[in-house]
């Protein structure tokens, strides 16, 4: 247990060289393709990174078969990354043409690039191994990655290409939105948006190549997807989605390395997706702007309001047509179709807000409640000869339209609807129900 305690915290202080260099490669990894990927999942493109990634092995093998065949040993690592870059692009390449020149659609493209690209590098694996020259051993870590083992050589240049992925993002963010948004908008304004597109997927690639380091071509998917897809949970706002983004990505990479280094039998690059995905699970459910359980929450006031302003509104017309200040219970369940315990629950709520007030069996409304039913009845009625006066609605099926939207008019909706009736319907006057007009 000392032992367990003693190297969390080297990790957490970055004590040992190795741990520091995989921490920060990562990281920045995790940076660029959490930016990005913000892009890609905007355009619907996540997918393109698993295309391209899985495109890459056979760039890797010929590689290594050409350094060979000069004499090297096959193992030099800027020439096999430069492989896997071009076979990357060229796939990417076939994706686009395959989408824009043939009747095949794009899912489908990503498919027959990724498993034909992915079998020839298979293909080509095989027959390296039966060479005499060279040894093939290390290449499978392109497959499932090496991040224990990154050398400082390889942090820099993750750090160096991560550094101008973000750069280019950054210069180019307003065109990429653009471009992410509304393409043919872009083109219409003479953004060059064919060249934007190229771009942006050549930073895919870039990122996916260099990613090949960290987690191998089969993980290296989820560095690009679920970092943004974990930032919707929490924003609209697409710059501060790839702020999130980016976060997500850095931090995750960062603790799933650092659990990889205080147990070192766990893989480091499994652990960083899993990490990620514990993120993306964190989000999904308590994310303030799309999570599941402020989702539930608002869908829950939303149903308590409405509840609210139909028992306050059943009891205002209830009084309107019979005179009477008291209201009984057998009253509020003629006048809509609802359950006994739903409505005793609205009772109690009302009962406990103090815009009710009860008598045995008999309700009325405070003084409150009846400003606020009255502001109730009001905004409704309005819906309601806009929609006879302007859309031409039957008054006799109105009610039921303007029961559906009249929960969610703001004040602005309000006013403008003021302004239009104004002459008949000052604010000061509550206008009489249609229905009624209608049946006099």
């Amino acid at each position: 247990m000392n032992d367990f305690w003693e190297a969390l915290l080297r990790v957490l202080t970055l004590a040992d060289y190795n741990t520091r260099v995989v921490i920060l490669g990562t990281s920045a990894l995790g940076t660029a393709c959490g930016v990005i990927g913000s892009f890609m999942l905007l355009r619907k493109r996540s997918l393109m990174a698993d295309s391209v990634s899985h495109a890459t092995l056979p760039g890797i093998c010929l590689a290594f078969i050409v350094m060979v065949h000069f004499g090297g040993s096959g193992k030099w690592l800027p020439g096999l990354l430069l492989g896997g870059l071009i076979s990357g692009l060229i796939g990417m390449g076939l994706v686009l043409l395959l989408r824009s020149y043939t009747r095949v659609k794009e899912d489908a493209a990503l498919g027959i690039v990724l498993s034909c690209f992915f079998g020839l590098g298979v293909a080509l694996l095989g027959l390296i191994q039966k060479m005499s020259r060279g040894s093939a051993a290390g290449l499978e870590s392109f497959i499932y990655g090496k991040t224990a083992s990154m050398l400082s050589s390889d942090a820099m240049l993750i750090g160096a290409v991560a550094a101008v992925c973000l750069l280019v993002c950054g210069t180019l963010f307003k065109e990429f939105t653009l471009l992410c948004f509304d393409q043919d908008y872009a083109t219409s304004q003479g953004f060059p948006a064919a060249l934007l597109d190229v771009t942006l997927m050549s930073l895919v690639v870039l990122t996916t190549v260099i990613g090949l380091q960290a987690v191998g071509l089969i993980l290296v998917i989820a560095l690009l997807i679920i970092p943004p897809a974990a930032a919707r949970f929490w924003t609209h706002n697409l710059r501060n989605l790839t702020l999130i983004s980016a976060a997500v990505g850095a931090f995750g990479s960062a603790f799933g390395a650092a659990v990889s280094a205080v147990v070192p039998r766990l893989p480091a690059g499994a652990i960083i997706v899993v990490a990620y995905s514990s993120l993306f699970l964190l989000s999904m459910f308590f994310g303030k702007t799309n999570g599941i359980f402020i989702r539930l929450l608002r869908q829950r006031r939303l149903n308590n309001k409405v509840g609210s302003q139909n028992l306050l509104r059943a009891l205002h017309e209830i009084v309107e047509r019979s005179g009477r200040e008291q209201v009984t219970f057998d009253d509020l369940m003629a006048a809509r179709s609802w359950s006994t315990a739903y409505l005793r629950r609205l009772i109690q709520r009302e009962l406990r807000l103090g815009r009710l007030r009860t008598d045995d069996e008999s309700y009325s409304l405070t003084t409150g409640g009846h400003e606020e039913a009255r502001k109730i009845v009001r905004n409704h009625r309005l819906w309601e000869l806009y929609l006879i006066n302007y859309a031409d609605i039957a008054p006799s099926h109105v009610d039921r339209d303007a029961d559906r939207v009249e929960h969610i008019l703001n004040d602005q909706v309000v006013g403008e609807l003021e302004s239009l009736l104004a002459t008949e319907y000052p604010a000061s006057n509550c206008p009489r129900c249609p229905h009624s007009q209608v049946a006099s």
